[in-house]
């Protein structure tokens, strides 16, 4: 399985952090955005705090369009979401919870779909998932 997810949105709707990050605190989850975090201009490492240890993971804005283009059998479902946000990990356990935990606040509060190796998530999924992962 890849250590990537994908989140497709409307660039409209890409939030800025402080409306991320209460999104994120809907979620049963004790994590916290850096305070760099800043739409469309984050690119690279995006340090994060779950459960006060380091959790982070990379993040990149992308044209949708330059994503989909790999995965032609979402193009319909994924519609008119323009913006894609690109969030990898590497082997640590938290950086995949934290990156999860990310996209399932992007999927509940601001209408992304969220595609990890083809396949989209539903927010319960990527929860369960995060969960699992910290285990």
């Amino acid at each position: 399985m890849a250590r990537a997810l994908t989140a497709f949105l409307k660039r409209a709707d890409v939030p800025a952090r402080k409306a991320l990050q209460q999104a994120i605190a809907r979620l049963p989850f004790a994590l916290t955005l850096d305070e760099g975090y800043v739409p469309f201009e984050t690119a690279g490492y995006l340090p994060c705090t779950l459960d006060g240890e380091d959790a982070g993971f990379d993040l990149r804005f992308k044209d949708a369009a330059a994503e989909l283009a790999a995965m032609p059998a979402l193009q319909a479902t994924v519609g008119d979401r323009d913006m894609a946000i690109c969030c990898k990990w590497g082997g640590d356990p938290r950086e995949e919870a934290a990156a999860l935990a990310v996209c399932a606040a992007l999927a509940t509060g601001f209408g992304a779909l969220v595609v990890r190796d083809g396949a989209l998530l539903s927010s319960d999924h990527m929860l369960k998932q995060a969960k699992g992962a910290l285990v």
